[in-house]
């Protein structure tokens, strides 16, 4: 399987991953918080890892060699806050009544749902929401996972594990406003598929321009989505699911991990 192929199968896992989401939600009484906390700090300490370690040196390697040292650097650095830029302004257009990144358990959600008179709205804002959210990320994803396996596979798992929460937070509003489990199911799936869309913009619109100076500047902006995510979406995410040492623990544990993957290539 060649990397583009690989790139797009795994965005494509990354962002249907809402649909267990949705099935935690139908299913499980009770979430596993402390899991969920774990999970969500591993996948902030996989991308933040990844995003210092990874892409953005390969980053300033290539556009070093490209521009010079001192231009490479800036350029890199430069990438690297507009995509903090771009993922920051996309969070802030997120009407916060639908904004995904205000993450619930399960019985959290069903205790307070039953006081919202407008839970058909509330649904098709957060699948809005996700959708816009899930663009750059799948943007992100099918980048990174143009690169060998190594990296690829743990930041897809990274994304995948995030966007669990995020169908939750879709499904559960349109399930109680319709009754129709099979309705929700299919706006936090649709979700999703923002993600692999994103790929698909990225691979149609820039692939054909790429050389050496654009993979650099898009490495280094592909770290600052991710890293903007970690920080204000999965570590706050795990937070508010369990305990606060719980999602430090997987934090670290998540560098930890990328750490022992890439001894073998250092």
């Amino acid at each position: 399987m060649n990397n583009v192929a690989r790139a797009f199968l795994l965005t494509l896992f990354a962002g249907l991953s809402t649909g267990i989401g949705s099935a935690i939600a139908f299913y499980a009484k009770k979430t596993n918080t402390k899991f969920l906390s774990v999970s969500l700090g591993i996948s902030a300490g996989v991308m933040v890892y990844v995003s210092f370690v990874e892409l953005l040196t390969q980053s300033m390697d290539v556009l070093g060699k490209a521009l010079g040292a001192k231009m490479g650097s800036f350029v890199s650095i430069m990438s690297f806050f507009t995509g903090v830029f771009l993922i920051a302004v996309i969070d802030k257009l997120v009407p916060s009544e639908g904004n995904p990144h205000e993450m619930q358990s399960v019985e959290k959600i069903n205790d307070g749902i039953k006081k919202d008179e407008r839970l058909l709205r509330t649904g098709f804002l957060t699948a809005l929401a996700v959708a816009v959210h899930n663009f750059p990320e799948g943007f992100a994803a099918f980048a990174s996972a143009l690169q060998e396996a190594s990296i690829a596979i743990p930041i897809a798992v990274a994304i995948a594990i995030h966007n669990i929460p995020e169908g939750i937070a879709v499904s559960v509003p349109i399930y109680y406003a319709t009754g129709d489990k099979k309705k929700a199911f299919v706006y936090s799936f649709l979700s999703g598929l923002s993600e692999p869309l994103g790929a698909a913009l990225f691979y149609l619109i820039l692939f054909p321009f790429i050389n050496d100076i654009v993979i650099g500047a898009i490495y280094a902006c592909i770290a600052g989505i991710m890293v903007f995510i970690s920080i204000d979406e999965l570590l706050p995410s795990a937070r508010e699911y369990g305990e606060h040492h719980l999602s430090v623990y997987g934090f670290v544990g998540g560098m930890a991990i990328m750490a022992f993957i890439f001894l073998p290539f250092i």
